[in-house]
């Protein structure tokens, strides 16, 4: 009998019943979801410059896009992997990444290859935006993937403009 329970463990829930994270509704509709300024409380001295309200929905339906046409890198690994090949683009930062190691050499990474960045204040809400199941803590949307333009230039160009006001690099005194 106990060779049957497990069994019947299995056969809990179908596929139909899973929820898919491509259909399932952004994290800032749900009701019991923390607020934009909720999740500001948990950001490391870090990130700055954290995009607006307004900024960050603006961020996560570029990264949707850009997930959907391949354009994009996910995580640390990715994206120093391919700052090193060359790629340029926007980067989009989690504000709420801990230990602050993990990533404290980005920021410096990205002016040194000249790649605007902003911070959004949740690993949860960007991987949602990746499509993915599981928090990213850094994603590099490549503005061209193959030679062809991405979906959501003119979401990409107006963030790109947001990122380089704050750049100390591109302040002319």
């Amino acid at each position: 009998m106990s060779d049957d329970e497990p069994k019947a463990k299995k056969q809990k829930t179908s596929k139909k019943d899973r929820k898919s994270t491509d259909t399932a509704a952004p994290a800032d509709e749900s009701p019991d979801a923390p607020t934009y300024e909720e999740r500001c409380l948990a950001i490391n001295i870090l990130a700055s410059p954290l995009a607006s309200k307004k900024s960050t929905k603006k961020a996560h339906k570029l990264v949707r896009k850009a997930s959907q046409s391949k354009a994009i890198r996910r995580g640390v690994k990715e994206l120093v992997k391919g700052l090193r090949k060359g790629d340029k683009g926007l980067a989009i930062l989690a504000g709420d990444v801990f230990p602050i190691d993990v990533m404290s050499h980005l920021p410096v990474l990205l002016e040194e290859h000249n790649v605007p960045y902003l911070f959004v204040p949740s690993k949860r809400d960007l991987g949602a935006a990746a499509c993915t199941k599981r928090p990213t803590s850094c994603v590099l949307i490549k503005d061209k993937n193959g030679g062809k333009e991405i979906d959501g230039k003119e979401l990409f160009d107006a963030l790109v403009e947001e990122a380089k006001a704050y750049d100390p690099n591109s302040k002319k005194s």
